[in-house]
């Protein structure tokens, strides 16, 4: 079971496009964003159709739009976790911001994960309408009644008269929220062009560590002690922990054998001058 992929790991080249097309084929739902995956919930039900009965898919708020409520999916995801002896980190604290990059990275490995257990084939027995119905029905009871409430508040007072509603009409947006929502549309563009940056980022070196991999792995450097320890770096799987210092110690351990071996190649040397003198 691949509960922790390396970082050079194919599952990490997954573009968002096929991320989001695998997630709206197998859960019939209709993401065009990773950030919109932010709440947790789409995580709880890839689960739920890769192991059945695992989730306790009336847990699952779908409609999660705070971070408290997100924080209560990942607590579901988490137990999820723990039942399926699964030890990957959940980074709950940034997968709630909604950040492109750590949902779009967190999404690669839920894909690989899942695609690990079922081979990628599709549980074609799974009704991902029907499992997120019950939820569904909750919240749909809990709307009606709202509906119901304001309709009565709207019946004890007398409609509006047409001048009213046109004067309304007419005045339309305060000048305070227009500016309010020319700063949030600024701010919008910011984040998406430090998200654009990011990524170029991350696929530069993405690229570079590619173009080390390609190199450790040429049959002829196979014995090298220095690429012997970049490998332990490139495929160290622990996302928590650095792996440089296991890399160094692998270092020091082949340099003590190189020394091992030139120093019994200088003793045997020594030995046969003796054995020539000797004889002389």
């Amino acid at each position: 079971m691949a509960t922790n992929i390396g970082m050079m790991d194919s599952a990490y080249f997954v573009g968002r496009n096929e991320l989001l097309s695998w997630i709206n084929d197998r859960l019939h739902l209709n993401l065009s964003r990773v950030e919109e995956a932010a709440s947790g919930a789409v995580q709880c039900q890839m689960l739920d159709m890769t192991f059945p009965g695992v989730v306790p898919m009336h847990k699952v708020n779908f409609d999660a739009k705070n971070e408290y409520e997100m924080i209560q999916n990942y607590k579901v995801l988490q137990d999820v976790f723990n039942k399926l002896k699964i030890t990957k980190p959940l980074e709950i604290n940034r997968l709630v911001k909604g950040r492109p990059l750590d949902n779009l990275e967190f999404l690669q490995w839920l894909k690989r994960f899942c695609d690990s257990i079922n081979g990628g084939i599709m549980n074609e027995n799974y009704n991902p309408v029907d499992r997120r119905s019950r939820g569904g029905k909750e919240r749909s009871v809990k709307g009606s009644s709202k509906i119901s409430k304001s309709l009565q508040t709207n019946n004890n007072h007398p409609p509006p008269n047409s001048s009213s509603v046109g004067l309304s009409k007419a005045l339309g947006p305060k000048p305070a929220k227009a500016v309010e929502v020319q700063a949030l549309l600024k701010e919008l563009a910011d984040l998406k062009l430090s998200v654009d940056i990011l990524e170029k980022e991350r696929d530069f070196y993405f690229s570079k560590l590619r173009d080390v991999e390609i190199l450790c792995q040429t049959p002829e450097l196979d014995d090298v002690p220095i690429v012997g320890a970049v490998k332990k770096i490139l495929y160290a799987t622990d996302a928590n922990e650095s792996a440089l210092e296991d890399a160094q110690e692998y270092l020091n351990q082949s340099r003590g054998v190189e020394a091992e071996d030139e120093g019994n190649g200088e003793q045997e040397e020594e030995e046969e001058k003796t054995q020539s003198l000797s004889c002389d």
